[in-house]
Parts: structure tokens; sequence; C-alpha cells
């Protein structure tokens, strides 16, 4: 009885009361289960102090000590950084940030002789408003991430200065997309009529294509110095391997990540007949400059120096991240091209785009819902902007939730497939010691609780993937 009465108390308090407690509760009820798995991912990193006997073969204590410390560091930053997060969301929320930006844009554009009938260009003023209160409330955090954290284990190459300089470009560079595009996108919800919804998603689908196709050409030489690779037998290897599987290659090109950071990468990018790869300096063991700086140590040193001296450079280069031999990087470009032949790609790409369809037509469902508005402090108008705001961001939470988790786990199916894919091309060898190299280069901690791996990774744990390899690695 005493149940039925609290529904009905429940049921009495009004809509857009019940609105914003229920996404209230629902932010929190995810940092809490985030929050907690983090700690048992966490235990783990404080209690694995010895190398598991099962990889006894593929890391060294050194290194498995190393790792476990980085990821304690980066695990203890995560929690104050996601704490920190989730109380500033809540205090927006709950002192009406949202609307007081609304209103303060609204001040702006009133200055520069536009009424409130300029409602796109009040949205953009609030979009660049809201987009430099995240930046400057997330940059104290991004500092500390690469000047102490990323800086205390080896990882960082910048200085504060090409730091500041970056994120001041990023954020013109966001701007420059983010305010047309945004423009756009809010003028097609108030010309299109009914079916808006269709218009609308049409041209998400359009902009992403295009910013797919212009990214590695225009956007991101503007942060990093992309050069060819030169002729070489890497460059040979490459495209021999290529052409086997009609990969329509055009260009390899060598970016210079280690001017940021010693993590390595690699990737492909492009449409149809027009696909190029792009390799991290740091992949490649001749590009690696910390390779270099290993070779000109060991140079300069005089044959008859002491032994301490010797001992001192072997320790520097055993220390010293290594990259990936020639054989190792064509075997990680097996996997990243196992994505392509297998149609991951294009999978992704489908799977997204209808993700993105639907959420259009339920925002078309949902915009005319007044209570929605009311319940984020919108009482008197509700513009577009903050309509996708609310049905995008929190409305749809539960559901963006759910899908993030499919995603993960088919991801994680996608890469056991490209393994196996870079084992049909003979590449099972060199992708065991590839990946060993790789995780060893980055740190990465070989030991994961179930749960943590289960929800967050996108890739298998090392292990898994070894295991699968080896049962299937070529004699």
């Amino acid at each position: 009885m005493g149940m039925w009465v609290s529904l009905d108390a429940l049921w009495e308090i009004p809509a857009e009361k019940r609105i914003f407690g229920a996404v209230l509760l629902f932010s929190w009820t995810v940092y809490l289960w985030e929050t907690f798995l983090a700690q048992r991912q966490r235990r783990i990193y404080k209690t694995t102090t010895h190398v598991p006997p099962e990889l006894g073969q593929i890391m060294d204590s050194e290194t498995f000590e190393k790792s476990r410390l980085y990821q304690l560091d980066k695990s203890t930053f995560s929690f104050w950084s996601g704490l920190y997060s989730e109380i500033e969301g809540t205090l927006i929320l709950l002192f009406g940030g949202i609307p007081y930006l609304w209103r303060l844009s609204g001040r702006f554009c009133g200055y520069a002789g536009f009424g409130p009938e300029y409602e796109i260009t009040q949205s953009l003023v609030f979009l660049l408003l809201a987009t430099l209160f995240s930046a400057l409330t997330g940059l104290p955090w991004s500092l500390y991430n690469t000047f102490v954290i990323e800086e205390k284990h080896g990882f960082n190459q910048q200085t504060l200065g090409f730091f500041m300089k970056d994120a001041i470009k990023k954020f013109v560079v966001t701007q420059c997309i983010l305010l047309p595009v945004s423009s756009l996108l809010l003028y097609i919800i108030k010309i299109g009529g009914d079916y808006f919804f269709i218009y609308a998603w049409l041209f998400t689908l359009v902009v992403s294509l295009v910013l797919v196709t212009i990214y590695a050409d225009y956007i991101a030489p503007l942060f990093d110095k992309f050069t060819p690779l030169p002729e070489g037998k890497l460059k040979e290897e490459i495209e021999v391997m290529a052409k086997s599987i009609d990969f329509p290659l055009t260009k390899v090109y060598v970016v210079e990540g280690s001017k940021r950071s010693s993590h390595s990468n690699a990737y492909f990018y492009g449409f149809f007949k027009n696909k190029r790869i792009v390799l991290f300096d740091t992949l490649l063991e001749e590009y690696s400059v910390l390779n270099k700086d290993i070779q000109e140590d060991s140079g300069m040193e005089p044959r008859n120096e002491e032994e301490g001296n010797s001992e001192e450079i072997k320790a520097k280069v055993k220390n010293k991240k290594q990259g990936c031999k020639n054989e190792e990087v064509l075997a990680v470009l097996g996997h990243e091209l196992g994505h392509w032949k297998l149609g991951h790609t294009v999978k992704n790409i489908i799977i997204s785009q209808m993700n993105s369809f639907l959420c259009f037509f339920l925002f078309a469902v949902l915009i005319g819902r007044k209570e929605l508005f009311a319940a984020f402090g919108f009482y008197d108008s509700q513009p577009t902007l903050i309509g996708l705001l609310i049905i995008f961001q929190f409305i749809f939470s539960p559901y963006n939730e759910v899908l993030s988790f499919c995603l993960t786990v088919l991801s994680r199916r996608f890469e056991f497939q490209a393994d196996a894919f870079a084992k049909k091309l003979g590449k099972a060898k060199d992708l065991y010691s590839a990946l060993i190299k790789l995780n060893k280069d980055n740190l990465g901690f070989p030991v994961s609780d179930w749960l943590f791996s289960m929800w967050h990774y996108s890739h298998p744990p090392l292990l898994e993937r070894l295991q699968a390899l080896k049962s299937m690695k070529q004699h």
C-alpha cells in the first residue's frame, strides 16, 4: 500500500521535475558504475606486483613494474578528473548554467544589434562560449596529464609553448568547423518541414564524409608534419602487400608524432580508389628519434672509456622505446588492412549512420515536448540548439551507454578477425612480436579485471590476442 502511495506521489511531481531528476540520477548511476569498475582495475594494479607465470616470456619484471606504476598514476588521475567532471556537470544543471549561458549569448547578440529573432546567431555565440568554458576548465587537467604523468613516465615530448600553441590551434580549427556546420544544421531543421530529420541526417552524413576525406590532407598537417615514406625496402613491401589484397594504395606517409609523444600508432584513410597509409615515426625502429639519440650517445663513447659509462649506455639502450622492425611494421599493417578487407570500416560507418538516423527521428518526435525544455530551465522559449543538446546529450544517455557497450564488444571481435587476417598473410609470428613490443613501448599493463576490460576495452587484452595468434602461428 505504502509503495502505491509513494508512486502516486511521484506522479504528482510535475513532469519537468521528474525528467530533471531522472537525468541527474542516471548520470550519477553511470559515474558510480564506472568508479566501481575503475576501483576493481586499480586493485589489480596495486596487488599484481610480480610478472604472472604465463607472461614470463613476454615481459621482463622491470617493464612490468614501469607499466604498473604508469597505469596506477593514470588511474588516480582518471578518478579525480572524473569526479570533478561529474560535480561540474551536476552544478551546471542544478544552478541553471545552460539557460544562463543562453541568456548571456542573447545579451552579446543584443549588443551587436541582433534581436531574439536571430536564433541561429545566438546559438553560435552560445556554442562559442560553451566550448570556450569547456576548453578553459579542461586545460589544467590536460596540463597535469601531459607535464606531470606523461612526463614522469617518459612519454611527453612537448614544451609548454608547443602545448599552448597546439591547444589554441585546436580551438580555432574546431570553431571553424563547428560554427558553420551548426548554423547550416539549425537552418535545415528550421526550414525542413515535417521531414526535416531526413534532411538533417543527410547533411550530417555528407559533413562526416567530407571531414574524413579532408582530415588527413588539410586538417592533420596543421598540427603534425607528414612526409612521404622514402623509397626503399619497407615502402616496396608495403606496396606489394597492398596489391596482393587489392588495397588501392596511393601514398604512404610518416607522421612526426615524436614531437608531442613517444606513443606509437598507424592508420589508413581515404575513400574509394584513393587510400593512404600513415605510420607514426615512433612505430618505425629506423625512424624513431629516440633510437637516433641512442645511436648518437653510443657513437660518442670512446673505446677506452670506463666500464661504468658503457653500462650506462647499455641501460639507456634497454630503456629507450624501440619501435618495430620492418617485418613487424608490415604485420601491424596487415592487421590494419584486414579491417578494410573484412569490411569493418564500412560496417562501422553503416552502424554509425543508422544510429544517427534513429537519433534524428526520435529528436523529431520529442522536439515539440515543452516539458523537456522546462526541465532544464527553458520555460518561455524552445531554441532548436538547446533541444539538440537536451535530447542528444541527456535524454539519449541511457541508449548511448548501451550502444557504446555493444560497439566495444563488436570492436573486440573485429580486432580478433583482423589478427586472423594478418595470420592468413603469413604475418602471425611478426604480429606476435610486434604486439609485445608495442605493449612494452606504450607501457600497457597486461593484467586486467574481467569486468573492467569487458566494459572498456575496444581491443582484446594482450594475452588473449597472443594466445589466439599462438594457436595459429606458423612454424
